[in-house]
């Protein structure tokens, strides 16, 4: 393509010596500028006092300018003549023509005219020159967004970027309006009809395979036809149809010709089997109806269910509208809807697939509301509908719903049945997995569970989001990495699924949860916060990612020592769990909303749901992985319910559990050590070992508040000390000890010490005494003295001073 400086060189050429011979052809498509740069011309010579002709008539017999735009169009005795002005070497010509049509008159013409100078050809612009273009058009600097659309709708085809420039500025959300594509009929109605027919076909979403066949043209005239086509300049520099274009054609083509051909490019398809989707996209909306639309809406369907279940969810419903009868796509319809994430619709759909004795498909109706309920928390209900289902991977999702609800004897049976015979698929085999992993964590060993649902997780990756599952084998995995302290692990798979988007809109959700849960536990608070805005932000949730999310809510609230937030969770902590009967799978929220009962004093309304959960592990024999996280929670909130007998109920729970893996071990060994500390009983040395043994194992904050908490209860001032140094160490805070100076010294200073900020920063923020010694393992009297130094420091008479010099001498660190 030739560049502007060289056109520049070329009109000062002209303007240096207007009459000496010279030869030039300009070669473009439609729109590209040809006629512009012709008129440049002309004004050049006329100003410089040369006469300019057009060639379209009698040659001038005397020096003058012959400037011939659209040369294409001209007949072969003007083309001839033309030819022998060129090869005179003495005349003043420029030529401009399209690549299309090429007679042979012109094709010796361009021979002659190109014989010394190569053609200029002319291109399409750039982003630059279509915001200077657009700035002299409007008389302003365009904004960006008017210049990237309209370098996208017309591929900087000159003569369109004029034409859209004016139509989009007049718009206020700067988007191209119905009236702008008005502009294109002129070009539209005086294409070839050949050519005029491609282009619409294209525009209707046919590739090249189908014009042969839809136009009845051999390769020779499908050849002319597309040649002609891009010489319209309709078409981009690839050979791609531009958008406006393809909003022109379909706009000012008349309804019955579009139709026409939609139809006949859907029976070829049809016929080959071929891709529907480009063809019956344009036509949702459309008022069209019958069989072979019907068949075709339901075929494009079932492509976009794998990259856009709400685009599929459309089109199923336009095959129902088209005639299809409703209970033979009422199960797709179904799936289509719950992996958009419209649950209610997905399992109102599938409820009628289910029903109706005449449906064709209701066993995968079946499989579709058996996810949707598990969704939402009733597991239960869940598993009855993958057993009445009955084949595929209905059999070990069913499997998987019994061991969650506690009836192992049942799984296995069911498991140890015969194969359905079905096909070897990837979710076939990945749900197995998934059964037997599960049935893995709750009777075998932790490392192989973990292992077996970590390679469902790899095999079901490739399905990315076109799978409708009950629990996707990464949030699985994960919850049994965290059971037994393997973060790293659920933090890896969770981090793969989320980026493969497995399981699809719904499944998001509750990955990102309980990638906030394997933070929170880990002490990355931030991080846990991160995720749960992320999770939270995108509108209401179903029962089973609430209950996780108000869970996360609560153990970051508790771990920031904030009562106020605690509380305001705790009233729809007690609704979501309402809504939610325990199963194996939500065991994590529940000890965590049991903690916080006991910080609220509010126990006895989580009974209930604990007596479930308990008896619900009991039926699978108290399997160590899964019981574990439950009775440390319930540890927890007896010490801070003040009901020490439950405490030591609960550690022994623990220690029963502690041979199964090292994780219990140390947790069994932390709610030993508890236990004492309840009973006044502090041994700085076993209970330094206990919680660096909960740090090692992942529990990063409860091995830091246990070494806190000794700290605080002992009487030994070294034992005291070794504690703090042990709590902060594991939190990764460790400091250089630090010699107090007495209150009288430095009464001058205006500067705070790391720790005198530390206690400062949590002042300002409004803790109390207690809870910022809880935050940072030093007593409440050890902060009152640290407040005490600093007023006395700073000269502060009142509570109110102190905190306004606080706030001056922190800056925005508050």
């Amino acid at each position: 393509m030739v560049l502007e400086s060289d056109l520049v060189q070329l009109d000062e050429s002209i303007a240096a010596d207007p009459s000496a011979p010279r030869v030039v052809g300009v070669r473009a498509p439609g729109g590209y500028g040809k006629t512009a740069l012709l008129t440049r011309w002309a004004k050049i010579y006329r100003d410089a006092g040369v006469p300019v002709y057009d060639g379209r008539h009698e040659l001038p017999d005397r020096d003058a300018a012959v400037l011939v735009d659209d040369a294409h169009r001209l007949d072969d005795e003007r083309l001839r003549a033309l030819r022998g002005l060129a090869a005179s070497g003495s005349a003043q010509l420029a030529v401009a023509y399209r690549p299309w049509p090429r007679r042979a008159a012109l094709t010796e013409l361009v021979e002659a005219v190109t014989r010394v100078r190569p053609p200029v050809l002319l291109g399409p612009l750039s982003r630059t020159q279509i915001g200077e273009r657009a700035g002299l058009l409007l008389g302003t600097k365009p904004s960006d967004d008017l210049v990237d659309l309209v370098g996208k709708q017309t591929g900087g085809v000159p003569r369109f970027v004029d034409r859209l420039v004016k139509a989009v500025s007049e718009t206020p959300d700067c988007s191209v309006p119905a009236a702008a594509v008005e502009g294109f009929r002129y070009e539209i109605e005086n294409l070839d009809d050949s050519v005029r027919r491609v282009l619409l076909a294209t525009a209707l979403g046919a590739g090249t395979d189908l014009l042969v066949s839809l136009l009845g043209l051999d390769l020779e005239a499908l050849g002319d036809a597309m040649d002609g086509a891009r010489a319209s300049g309709l078409l981009d520099e690839y050979g791609v149809l531009l958008p406006i274009a393809r909003r022109a054609l379909i706009a000012l083509s008349p309804w019955e010709r579009r139709l026409s051909l939609h139809q006949r490019l859907i029976e070829i398809q049809l016929a080959r089997s071929g891709p529907l989707l480009p063809l019956v996209r344009p036509l949702l909306g459309a008022p069209v109806s019958g069989p072979l639309f019907a068949s075709a809406f339901k075929a494009a369907g079932d492509e976009a269910l794998a990259e856009s279940p709400a685009l599929a969810a459309q089109l199923f419903t336009a095959a129902v509208d088209a005639g299809e009868p409703a209970l033979a796509l009422a199960a797709r319809r179904a799936e289509a809807a719950a992996l958009s994430g419209d649950l209610d619709s997905g399992l109102r759909l599938a409820d009628q697939a289910i029903a109706a004795e005449a449906a064709t498909d209701r066993a995968h109706g079946a499989s579709v509301a058996a996810a949707v309920l598990a969704h939402r928390g009733l597991l239960g209900s869940s598993t009855e509908l993958y057993r009445w289902a009955g084949e595929g991977s209905a059999v070990p999702f069913a499997a998987l719903g019994l061991i969650g609800t506690g009836r192992l004897a049942e799984a296995d049976e069911l498991l140890s049945r015969p194969g359905g015979g079905g096909p070897p698929t990837l979710l076939a085999g990945a749900a197995r997995q998934l059964a037997q992993g599960v049935r893995e964590s709750v009777a075998g060993s932790a490392t192989t569970a973990l292992a077996t649902l970590t390679r469902a997780a790899v095999l079901i990756e490739p399905l990315g989001r076109n799978v409708l599952l009950p629990d996707t084998p990464a949030a699985l995995a994960a919850l049994v990495a965290m059971h037994c302290g393997e973060f790293t692990v659920a933090e890896s798979v969770l981090r793969r699924a989320i980026d493969s988007g497995m399981g699809g809109a719904i499944a998001l959700r509750r990955h990102l949860l309980l990638r906030g849960w394997t933070a929170m536990l880990r002490g990355g608070f931030d991080a846990a916060r991160s995720d749960l805005v992320a999770a939270t932000s995108s509108g209401p949730m179903e029962p089973r990612d609430w209950l996780l999310a108000t869970g996360l809510e609560i153990g970051l609230a508790r771990r920031d020592s904030d009562l106020s937030a605690l509380r305001t969770v705790w009233d729809r902590a007690r609704e979501a769990i309402v809504r939610h009967p325990a199963d194996l799978f939500a065991l994590l929220p529940l000890g965590e909303l049991a903690v916080a009962a006991g910080r609220l004093h509010d126990s006895s309304r989580l009974t209930p749901h604990l007596t479930q959960a308990t008896e619900l592990l009991q039926q699978l024999g108290n399997p160590p992985l899964w019981s574990t996280a439950l009775s440390w929670s319930r540890m927890h909130a007896a010490v801070l319910d003040e009901h020490p007998e439950d405490a030591a109920r609960h550690a022994a729970d623990l220690a029963a559990l502690a041979p199964a893996h090292p994780y219990c071990a140390a947790v069994a060994d932390a709610a030993r050590v508890w236990v004492k500390l309840l009973a006044g009983d502090v041994d700085a040395v076993e209970t330094e070992s206990a919680a660096r043994a909960l740090a090692a194992a992942g529990l990063v904050w409860d091995g830091a508040r246990l070494a806190g908490q000794a700290a605080i209860r002992t009487t030994d001032r070294a034992a005291m000390v070794a504690l703090l140094d042990c709590a902060r160490i594991i939190q990764g805070r460790q400091q250089e000890p630090q010699q107090e100076a007495p209150l009288a010294a430095d009464t001058n200073a205006t500067t705070l010490s790391d720790r005198e900020r530390e206690v400062a920063e949590l002042v300002v923020s409004g803790l109390t005494y207690k809870q910022i010694g809880e935050k940072l393992f030093i007593s409440a009297k050890t902060v009152e003295y640290h407040v005490a130094r600093m007023r006395q420091r700073l000269g502060s008479d009142t509570r109110s001073d102190l905190l306004n010099q606080l706030r001056g001498l922190l800056g925005n660190r508050v």
